[in-house]
C-alpha cells in the first residue's frame, strides 16, 4: 500500500502564497455548504488540498447548472479540460491553478480523474438527463462522485488500490443517496436520474414530473436505497484495508450520508418534495462518534 505524507516543515500549506490559499478557501466558504468545516479535521496541507479539489468541482458543476445553451456549456467544459492539461504541463495562471498544481504534485493526483469529473458535468450540460439506462446511471455516478473520491483519498493520504475501492463504492453510495432525496428538486430542472429499467418495472412514468407523483416511486426508492446500503458496506470493508487515519474524513462522510439515507427511508417517497436533511447538532454528533471510535 502507498500512504502519502503531508509536509510539516513550518511553511505555508502546500508551499503556496497565503493570498492564493485565501482565494481558494473563499470559493469553499461562499458555496454555503458545511464542506469547509468538515475538512477542519485534516492537517493544513491536506485541508487546503481538499479545498482546491472542492473549488474545481464547484466551478465545473456551476457550468453544468448555469443558464446557457448546451453548446456554450460544453465549450466552457472543454476550456476546463485544457486548463487541467496545462496544469499537468506545469503551467498555472491564477490562484486556483497554483494551489491545484501544488496539490497535484504533493499528493500525486491523476489527470484522468479530473477529466472524469468534467465528463460527468458534460453529461448534465448536454441536456437534462432523463431516465438513463442502468449503464449510463452507473457511469454518471462514477464520474460525478467516485472520480471525486479517487482524487480525495489521495489528498487524505492513501493512494492504495483499496483506497480506490473505497472511492468506487462510497462515491456511488453518496450519489445514489443524493439522487434519492433530490427527486423533486431535480424534476424542477427537468432532470430524472432514476434508471429507466427500474421506473418501467414499477410503472413509473419516464418523465420528471410524472415520476414524482407515481405510486411506484416508493418501490424504486426502496430498491435504490438497498443498492446504496450495499455500497456503504463495501466501502466500509475496503476502509479496513486502508490507512486508518487517512480514512477519517471518508468514514465521517459515509456515516453522515448513511444517516441521511436512513431518514429518507423512514420518510419514504410519497412526498418527494419534502427534502430530508440532518440538523447541524446531529451531524456533529455523527462526526464525533466516528472520530472517537
Amino acid at each position: 500500500m502507498v500512504f502519502l505524507r503531508a509536509r510539516h516543515d513550518g511553511g505555508t500549506p502546500l508551499g503556496c502564497d497565503p493570498a492564493d490559499l485565501a482565494e481558494v478557501e473563499a470559493v469553499v466558504r461562499d458555496s454555503g455548504t458545511s464542506f469547509g468545516k468538515g475538512m477542519q479535521i485534516l492537517p493544513p496541507d491536506r485541508r487546503y488540498g481538499m479545498y482546491a479539489v472542492y473549488a474545481f468541482c464547484r466551478l465545473v458543476d456551476d457550468v453544468a447548472d448555469d443558464d446557457g445553451t448546451p453548446q456554450d456549456k460544453c465549450q466552457r467544459l472543454d476550456a476546463w479540460r485544457e486548463r487541467i492539461g496545462r496544469l499537468y504541463a506545469g503551467e498555472a495562471r491564477d490562484a486556483l491553478d497554483r494551489v491545484l498544481l501544488a496539490t497535484i504534485r504533493t499528493f500525486g493526483l491523476r489527470q484522468e480523474d479530473f477529466n472524469a469529473v468534467i465528463d460527468g458535468m458534460e453529461m448534465d450540460a448536454r441536456g437534462p438527463i432523463v431516465a438513463p439506462d442502468e449503464a449510463t446511471f452507473d457511469l454518471y455516478c462514477d464520474r460525478v462522485a467516485s472520480a471525486v473520491g479517487r482524487l480525495s483519498v489521495r489528498v487524505f493520504g492513501d493512494s492504495s488500490p483499496a483506497a480506490d475501492t473505497v472511492a468506487f463504492h462510497l462515491g456511488r453510495a453518496l450519489q445514489i443517496t443524493n439522487i434519492l432525496r433530490d427527486v423533486a428538486e431535480d424534476a424542477q430542472r427537468g432532470r430524472l436520474y432514476l434508471p429507466a429499467e427500474l421506473l418501467a418495472r414499477f410503472d413509473v412514468p419516464l418523465t420528471p414530473q410524472g415520476a414524482c407523483h407515481a405510486e411506484g416511486l416508493e418501490s424504486v426508492g426502496r430498491i435504490l436505497a438497498g443498492r446504496a446500503h450495499d455500497h456503504f458496506r463495501a466501502a466500509a470493508a475496503a476502509m479496513r484495508q486502508c490507512d486508518r487515519r487517512a480514512m477519517r474524513p471518508a468514514r465521517v462522510m459515509g456515516a453522515t450520508y448513511a444517516a441521511i439515507l436512513a431518514a429518507q427511508e423512514r420518510q419514504g417517497w410519497r412526498h418527494p418534495e419534502c427534502r430530508v436533511s440532518l440538523s447541524r447538532p446531529r451531524k456533529l454528533l455523527i462526526a464525533a462518534r466516528v472520530l472517537v471510535s
